[in-house]
């Protein structure tokens, strides 16, 4: 299941204004950190396994370079784990 160019363009929206990253308790939205399209576009490529095994494959395959691109980690690693939740619930919408 692919999405069209017009629903990945809401998924990567809805992602942009309510996932981020903490990094010491400061909070940075997905959208501002340039990081939304590229989720989207993760979490449409496993979309046909279901919203949680999409957002759990999505968050581990993404890899957000840290420190100049020094070291990358996944951005599973740099969201606190209730937004794995509200990733599956903002995916389950698109999984029909």
């Amino acid at each position: 299941m692919d999405l069209n160019e017009k629903d990945l363009r809401e998924l990567e929206i809805s992602i942009a204004d309510r996932l981020y990253l903490q990094v010491a308790g400061w909070h940075l939205y997905l959208g501002d950190a340039g990081l939304a399209a590229d989720l989207a576009i993760e979490c449409n490529a496993n979309l046909d396994q279901g919203a949680s095994v999409a957002a759990r494959l999505a968050l581990e395959s993404l890899q957000v370079p840290l420190g100049g691109g020094n070291v990358k980690l996944p951005l599973a690693r740099l969201m606190p784990s209730a937004q794995l939740f509200d990733l599956e619930e903002i995916l389950s919408a698109y999984c029909r």
